[in-house]
């Protein structure tokens, strides 16, 4: 059995050669259930052979578990990983790399949630004010099915863009933003924005995840790259402020502007 790794030049899992540069502090294999090496069985042990004739699409499958040993040492020491699990694939030598050749883009497809964002103040800001935004997202998980084999996909938010409707962009970060008490509002924060101009705009937040993947509960193995997310968009609305200076207040002056007595301005 070949062990298995990414090549970091490809972004596809290859049979690891002796002084490869590992990506995954491990490597990994797949012995069948009970063997014994050559043709022998431990025949207490197959009494107890994980059936695997109902698999996806009603594929039978081979009964397996998973070794691993630390990446790039040739001829290591194996230990077990996990299972007994199945295996569900005519070809079995060479399932991993297939998988590994569309997990990246099968990754990309799944519904992950970008995660919620959240503008203080809101709905509605001050042109010229600082605007907190703060968005919460989180890990995710997802079974599906890929060339007939049950799949588990672990998605983690590690980066975040901003678009705030104006043109202006932020990021990527590791900063998601935080919530601030309202007495704060109004304070510069690592993920606040600065609107020049009036109007209504709609924020959206790209959340970016490193995900991995585990074929027939199989070793966790890496997806290359990132898969990015957009949030929906969230409106809000940009006013603009008007400062007047008063000789009086309203107990010296009743009818002056702005008084619950003044006679109301004529546009």
């Amino acid at each position: 059995m070949s062990a298995w790794g990414l090549d970091p030049a490809t972004g596809k899992f290859v049979a690891l050669q002796p002084g490869t540069p590992p990506t995954d502090p491990y490597q990994y294999k797949y012995e069948l259930q009970c063997h014994l090496g050559g043709g022998d069985f431990d025949t207490v042990c197959l009494a107890g052979l994980v059936d695997c004739k109902n698999g996806p699409e009603g594929k039978e499958g081979i009964p397996v578990v998973w070794l691993k040993a630390p990446a790039g040492v040739p001829n290591p020491s194996w230990s077990y990983h996990s299972g007994p699990t199945c295996l569900f694939d005519p070809q079995p030598e060479d399932l991993l790399p297939r998988i590994a050749a569309v997990i990246q883009t099968e990754f990309q497809r799944l519904p992950v949630s970008a995660g919620t964002v959240t503008a203080q103040p809101s709905p509605h800001t001050l042109r010229g004010a600082e605007t907190n935004f703060f968005g919460n997202a989180a890990e995710q998980q997802f079974d599906i099915t890929i060339l007939a084999q049950r799949v588990h996909v672990v998605a983690r938010p590690v980066e975040y863009t901003w678009s705030y409707g104006d043109g202006a962009v932020m990021g990527p970060q590791r900063a998601a933003g935080a919530p601030l008490p309202q007495e704060r509002w109004g304070e510069k924060t690592l993920t606040s924005h600065v609107y020049t101009q009036t109007g209504d705009f709609a924020v959206v937040l790209t959340t970016h995840f490193k995900g991995t993947y585990s074929v027939n509960d199989g070793p966790p193995l890496p997806i290359p790259g990132q898969g990015s997310f957009n949030s929906p968009p969230q409106p809000i609305s940009v006013w603009r402020t008007i400062t007047r200076n008063y000789a009086d207040d309203c107990l010296q002056n009743p009818q002056g502007q702005g008084c619950p007595a003044a006679a109301p301005s004529v546009p």
